[in-house]
């Protein structure tokens, strides 16, 4: 720990709060204190305001050339730090080093594509249909951007807004989660490194959100915000942003449900339950929330799925052979609790876990749980956790219409063998992404997000550069 900045980083510096105060960083696995990073307020968040609006303006012009590259040497630093940085990423977050490390690859990819995506940001011409103007189209940097990332993935959601904004020519504010503020501390040094110019990416670590948060998105001089994080949140931060009318990106909860149909290939399904259900412990808005499986495999199912949860290793993500991770800390844990005890309580069946071990650390056993009643609080509300809750279904219109009926919309997963019933249950989600016969559906190559309550825009893909760029018409008389 002791080469991890741990200093707020404003205009290419590292420094201390203002007011000096810090804040301690937890291991997940231990409840011991990492170390203390520094406690951003008002002062410090107006600091890193006005680094960022001084630097938009020559970074704008900054060839685009010359962002890809600062983006490609990092994607490449990343790489080469794989290690040091999946241990930074599981001492304050808790999940395997097996899986910090794939998220240490999926974090790099995200700037190796954007600075792909930078060189080819185009524009248009073209004569107007009255025959007596040309329209000239450029794009534009939308300006100084907020971004506020999520805990759960601390470095693949920094370098997923990060990326497009610098491939843009935009200057930052980054507010990470209180509870991993290292892997992005470690994400600005390796921009630096990388060439990045002073005051494009500033850092700002806080357990004072809206004391650094609300100033700025009122204030008129951070033109875009995204934020990945809870639909309640997120509905706080677009009233904040209204009065400025600071353009937005929100990607928020998820309610996934998972389908299994009769003609389903079970083997695929279990695989997939396990990938969709327990990738970072479960912690992750593209989880699977409510398995609708047919009741003519439900028993099959929820017994081979049972068989693979109970499996898993529980312990601290830094243990060889360790699967599953604490969770996030005691508040996440007992979230997880209550949702189990109420489904229990309405007469659902414990297969596998359902009890919190002794001893330290915010751990929870992989639980598999069936006949799980549809008003169980689990049903709509984002888990959060390695639960799998378990309900039957009969028919198709019927899956789909209580799969549809929730406020979110993020992903859902099908699995059948049925190429019509395939796509003809897909286009009927409501959600903005489908997993078919597969349980993992994020790619920065494909545009992630979702439809009502889950968000707006997307983030990835051909499109996630275009949330960081606006258009500009000029109309020139034909001579």
């Amino acid at each position: 720990m002791t080469d991890t900045p741990t200093q707020l980083f404003i205009g290419g510096a590292w420094v201390d709060a203002a007011d000096g105060a810090t804040m301690p960083v937890d291991d997940p696995a231990t409840g011991e204190i990492l170390c203390h990073v520094a406690d951003a307020g008002a002062k410090d968040a107006q600091r890193a305001e006005e680094a960022a609006v001084q630097a938009q303006e020559e970074w704008a012009r900054t060839a685009p050339r010359a962002r890809s590259e600062i983006l490609r040497r990092a994607y490449e630093i990343i790489l080469d730090r794989t290690d040091e940085l999946a241990h930074l990423m599981t001492s304050e977050m808790g999940k395997p080093l097996a899986e910090a490390r794939g998220e240490v690859a999926y974090a790099a990819e995200f700037f190796r594509w954007f600075s792909e995506e930078a060189v080819r940001i185009e524009g248009g011409n073209g004569v107007l249909p009255d025959g007596r103007n040309r329209m000239l189209l450029s794009r534009r940097p939308v300006g100084p951007c907020l971004l506020i990332t999520p805990w759960n993935f601390p470095l693949a959601m920094g370098t997923r807004k990060i990326g497009p904004a610098i491939a843009a020519g935009c200057t930052m504010v980054l507010k990470p989660a209180p509870q991993t503020p290292l892997s992005s501390l470690a994400l600005a040094a390796i921009l630096k490194e990388a060439g990045l110019p002073d005051g494009v990416l500033n850092v700002v670590t806080t357990s004072r959100a809206g004391e650094v948060c609300e100033p700025l998105l009122r204030g008129g001089r951070i033109r875009k915000l995204s934020f990945t994080g809870s639909t309640q949140v997120g509905r706080l931060l677009l009233a904040q942003s209204a009065e400025a009318v600071v353009r937005t990106s929100m990607e928020l909860g998820g309610n996934a449900p998972f389908i299994v149909f009769e003609d389903a290939d079970l083997d695929k399904a279990v695989d997939g339950a396990m990938v969709a259900k327990m990738r970072n412990m479960g912690e992750a808005c593209t989880a699977a929330n409510r398995f609708f499986v047919h009741t003519s495999v439900v028993e099959e199912f929820g017994r081979r799925l049972a068989e693979r949860m109970g499996a898993l290793v529980v312990g601290p993500g830094t243990r060889d052979g360790v699967d599953v991770g604490p969770l996030i800390d005691r508040v996440g844990r007992a979230k997880v609790e209550e949702l189990v005890a109420d489904a229990v309580e309405r007469g659902a069946r414990v297969l596998v876990g359902g009890r919190t071990p002794e001893g330290p650390g915010c751990f929870y056993p992989p639980t598999v749980l069936t006949d799980v009643a549809s008003d169980s609080r689990l049903m709509d509300t984002e888990i959060f956790g390695p639960v799998a809750a378990i309900l039957t279904f009969d028919d198709a219109d019927e899956v789909v219409r209580r799969a549809n009926d929730t406020p979110w919309g993020l992903v859902g997963y099908v699995f059948t063998e049925g190429l019509d019933r395939a796509l003809s249950v897909s286009e009927r989600l409501e959600v903005g992404m489908v997993g078919l016969n597969t349980g993992l559906v994020s790619n920065p190559a494909a545009p992630f997000g979702g439809v009502k309550q889950s968000g707006l825009g997307r983030e990835g893909g051909r499109v996630g550069i275009d949330e960081f760029l606006e258009y500009q018409y000029l109309v020139v008389p034909v001579r």
